[in-house]
């Protein structure tokens, strides 16, 4: 459900009712006063059944599993607290093998912290829970799939981080689960840091001393990698992947091609989880004017890809 005070509850809502999917059981992390408050604002059936694990679900359909104490629907220390609770059963449920995979809704940071939620993220809390090190958000879309190299640091670390250990760790990964989740040996193309790709040294050496060598190194083991690229005209070019050193460097392109339908995808967990491409929108929360499209990719993505892993 992700936060209560903001606009999960009611793309949730938006999502699962008048769904014609009967073979599916989907399992709502949050809040039962949420939830019924949630569809009324939509207007909207949504039969559910209260459960109180996991292993009460006996067949298809949608169930709620309350997760920690009643909340409000206001931003706040409560609401919070309510958000990092759901996550963490959904993240406890999925570790185990009762879900087939997650879906995230958002949650706000500065509340989450003031909880007690430690880390940057839902992304890297999942990695933690499951004991993942090695993983990486994409940006997904029908038009373009990015991958960070890094992620939420200044811009002036960043020529600090660019080593070509992570270089090669990030496309290895990336190699790795495009295979495992779309049974696709992608063509990925790394972009270069400087304007030009370096201009050959002339505009800094990272690409010559890191990037490059990485590229290299990974041709040698037969992943189809292309780089460094020149940022101004990479997206230009037929790629399945593109890795961006930093993150304004994929996230404007992105943005600007998939605002709306963009998706987050985990890579590494041992489960698939997306999410959508927006945040909690307390100024439109409750309002019932929130556009699901990115959250109905998120799932649409997200039920591709357990089909893909189990069929």
């Amino acid at each position: 459900m992700g936060d209560p005070a903001g606009i999960g509850p009611e793309l949730v809502v938006k999502l699962l009712s008048g769904r014609p999917d009967t073979s599916t059981a989907y399992v709502i992390y949050g809040d039962r006063e949420v939830m019924e408050r949630a569809i009324k604002l939509v207007g909207k059936s949504l039969p559910w059944c209260g459960i109180g694990s996991v292993e009460e679900v006996s067949s298809p359909g949608i169930y709620l599993l309350q997760s920690g104490e009643p909340t409000k629907t206001e931003p706040s220390l409560s609401s919070g607290r309510a958000a990092v609770s759901y996550l963490a059963r959904a993240a406890v449920d999925a570790c185990r093998g009762e879900l087939a995979g997650i879906l995230t809704m958002p949650i706000n940071k500065f509340w989450a912290r003031k909880a007690g939620f430690s880390l940057s993220g839902q992304t890297e809390y999942l990695a933690r829970v499951s004991a993942t090190d090695d993983f990486a958000m994409m940006l997904y879309s029908d038009k373009i799939r990015v991958v960070l190299i890094t992620t939420h640091i200044p811009l002036a670390e960043v020529p600090r981080r660019i080593k070509k250990d992570l270089v090669v760790k990030k496309v290895l990964l990336v190699w790795r689960e495009m295979e495992r989740l779309f049974g696709l040996r992608p063509r990925i193309g790394v972009l270069g840091l400087n304007p030009h790709a370096g201009e050959g040294g002339e505009i800094g050496d990272e690409e010559l001393r890191e990037i490059s060598p990485a590229i290299e190194e990974l041709r040698d083991m037969g992943v189809d990698v292309e780089g460094p690229l020149p940022p101004d005209t990479a997206f230009l070019k037929d790629y399945d992947v593109f890795l961006c050193p930093y993150h304004d460097e994929g996230l404007i392109p992105f943005k600007l091609l998939s605002f709306r339908e963009g998706v987050n995808l985990t890579l590494g967990l041992p489960f698939p989880r997306t999410s959508p491409d927006h945040g909690t929108a307390y100024d439109i929360a409750w309002k019932g004017v929130a556009d699901p499209t990115s959250a109905e990719k998120a799932l649409a993505l997200l039920e591709k890809l357990i089909h893909n892993l189990y069929k």
